[in-house]
């Protein structure tokens, strides 16, 4: 990719544009110096349909005028505006400096309203329907697209609405850094530590017996020593740890799918899970009310 952010591609960029300008002035200027001899009737001999004739009028003026004008103003543009390439233009305009200044607008508009939320505690600020509203409208903005419009995530993406936290204990300080910083899940592919290809079978049936869900229970006892590998993040039990992010594998809650295709998929590839930090796009007023919204969605009253 570093060859498509070389200064090759800016002068690409900006020789072409200023080509294309001048090349539609000379095409008019020529258009004006070329003489078509007519026929007698004062048309260019080139027939159409049977009968419809090419006069060899000249352009209307007011047409040429205003192609002149559009070449100018082209010019023009790219003079104080970005247009030709690395060329900041004279007015030194950009797009991220024209979206934070009306960022900034919109933020002191709505200051007013999240000064009344500001320092409240976000387990009493989820009882304020006001503000559970402006954190719905937050929720749908920034966080639906990923978990979903009700909050029940879907494959890869965690459930909101059922209390289990992989990372902390799901309270609003846990919730409210999440949000902030992000949060990134890794569970390294585990097959060379386990073993062969049945070794990796076995322990998948292993794991799902752990939730009781259905599973060979001649392989699971075959799999049952080989956990020692994995015990080191999801604990000697299965229950999972906070402390490494690793998920409870006794609960019947599989946040990348379920039964044993999904398990050998995770213990052979492993997973990379990012969650963005949301530090860069929401004020900490936002965050906050975003936070008790959150919180409340798994503890409804």
């Amino acid at each position: 990719m570093s060859d498509f952010t070389s200064d090759f591609w800016h002068l690409f960029v900006a020789g072409l544009t200023v080509i294309s300008i001048l090349v539609c002035a000379f095409f008019l200027w020529v258009s004006g110096k070329a003489r078509v001899m007519p026929a007698a009737d004062n048309t260019t001999g080139h027939v159409w349909d049977g009968d419809l004739r090419e006069w060899n009028n000249p352009l209307p003026r007011w047409w040429v005028y205003l192609f002149i004008i559009t070449v100018l103003f082209a010019l023009g543009y790219g003079l104080l505006y970005p247009m030709f390439g690395q060329w900041q233009g004279v007015l030194k305009w950009s797009s991220h400096e024209q979206w934070a200044a009306e960022r900034a607008k919109a933020l002191a508009a709505v200051e007013p309203l999240y000064a009344k939320f500001r320092g409240t505690d976000p387990k009493d600020l989820a009882k304020d329907a006001n503000a559970m509203a402006v954190g719905e409208r937050l929720y749908m903005n920034y966080c639906a697209q990923c978990h979903g419009s009700d909050a029940r995530g879907s494959k890869s993406f965690p459930n909101l609405t059922d209390n289990d936290w992989l990372g902390g204990d799901g309270g609003p300080e846990y919730i409210k850094t999440t949000i902030t910083q992000g949060r990134v899940g890794v569970m390294p592919p585990m097959a060379a530590a386990v073993g062969g290809p049945e070794d990796v079978r076995n322990l998948a049936h292993y794991v799902l017996s752990l939730s009781g869900s259905p599973h060979d229970s001649v392989r699971a006892a075959q799999g049952a020593p080989k956990f020692a590998a994995c015990a080191a993040c999801h604990g000697p039990d299965g229950k999972g740890m906070h402390a490494t992010g690793a998920p409870n594998l006794t609960d019947q809650i599989w946040l990348h799918g379920w039964g044993e295709e999904a398990i050998v998929r995770a213990i052979n590839q492993g997973f990379n899970n990012v969650m963005p930090a949301q530090s860069a796009l929401l004020t900490q007023d936002q965050i906050h009310v975003l936070t008790a919204y959150v919180w409340k969605l798994s503890h409804a009253q």
